[in-house]
């Protein structure tokens, strides 16, 4: 499998470097990229409106999903945090510690799927996850659509947001609210959005400089589109695999297909927002922007970027992050004697 996956990425670079020659930089970039844009765009089965978008906001912000009463989707999605926890890994139900570091939502309705490994279709299906998983908010569907049933504001709001059902509180519909609002928090307008939109000066000259090493060393090849990455899966060290203590010795998507090409390959990861959802790799053993180009360099691409490299392709990378959502902290509706209480078991 490496051989024929050093071979792609060879290929790539080569044709990638001959159309490189006869197209300026700001064409060459919008062969790969694209603006994030400023509205969320359709999701399938699932159409967005105020109501439902405004249920999930509560919903996300609210920790009563969770067994402890603890742990909101915000709690290692934290949007004042770049979309992420700032851990290596999240910390869960009764202090566990998960296996793989958290992605950011930011902008992630425009993944291929959902996780490091795929696992999840869509948003909806992604928040079913952690709100189940043991060692994260380690609850059960019935526990929490009993929880909100136990909240007369709650079944106004679903009633609200779905109107075709005749009892709309379900756990594929609190999923789904969840989904609307998270397909909202996107970060457009970055200084990188605005350069491929025209504004020539919206980079400096080694923010420029950064911008073609990153195309020209073939890292555009595993991180394009409008999020930068999130569109497909790869080796995690196609040339050279990193040591022992980033890789965790995760196989990756291998887990979920079973397909030997899937061992150790990931979905890649987003580059936007990138320099503020530190640490990085699945692991998260990586704090260093810097160092984690320079890892990528060796293990993807079996080079050693010079230092002039790292640096401007430092800068570029900076340039990606976008306007942060602004939202209000949302008042929750208040709890009834019927409310399940917290269990911290």
């Amino acid at each position: 499998m490496k051989t024929r996956s050093i071979f792609i990425m060879l290929v790539c670079i080569l044709t990638a470097s001959i159309g490189f020659a006869q197209s300026s930089l700001m064409e060459q970039a919008r062969e790969y990229f694209e603006p994030v844009p400023m509205g969320a765009p359709e999701l399938k089965d699932n159409p967005l409106t105020y109501e439902k978008i405004n249920l999930g906001k509560l919903l996300y912000f609210d920790p009563r999903l969770s067994k402890s009463g603890l742990i909101s989707c915000n709690t290692c999605h934290n949007i004042g945090l770049g979309g992420d926890d700032n851990q290596e890994v999240s910390t869960g139900h009764g202090w566990q510690k998960g296996p793989r570091n958290a992605p950011t939502v930011f902008n992630s309705v425009f993944n291929i799927a959902q996780f490091w490994d795929g696992r999840a279709e869509d948003l909806a299906e992604q928040s079913k996850g952690p709100v189940q998983a043991a060692v994260e908010m380690n609850n059960t569907p019935e526990q929490v659509v009993k929880t909100l049933k136990s909240i007369p504001e709650y079944v106004e709001y679903f009633k609200k947001a779905f109107p075709e059902y005749s009892d709309p509180v379900t756990f594929d519909n609190m999923a789904n609210a969840i989904e609307a609002f998270e397909a909202t928090l996107l970060t457009p307008d970055s200084r990188f959005d605005k350069y491929l939109k025209g504004q020539e000066n919206a980079l400096n000259k080694k923010e420029k400089e950064g911008l073609q090493a990153f195309m020209n060393n073939g890292c555009a090849e595993c991180h394009k589109g409008v999020n930068m990455g999130g569109h497909d899966y790869y080796p995690f060290g196609v040339v050279e695999m990193p040591d022992e203590e980033i890789t965790q010795n995760d196989v990756g998507r291998f887990a979920v297909t079973d397909t030997s090409e899937d061992k150790y390959a990931f979905k890649s990861p987003s580059l936007r927002n990138i320099a503020i959802t530190e640490p990085y790799f699945h692991s998260g053993k990586v704090w260093s922007l810097k160092e984690a180009i320079k890892i990528m360099g060796s293990a993807q691409l079996g080079i050693e970027l010079s230092e002039n490299d790292v640096e401007a392709i430092l800068a570029f990378l900076k340039t990606t992050t976008g306007v942060q959502p602004k939202i209000k902290y949302p008042i929750l509706p208040g709890s009834t004697e019927n409310t399940p209480k917290p269990a911290l078991d």
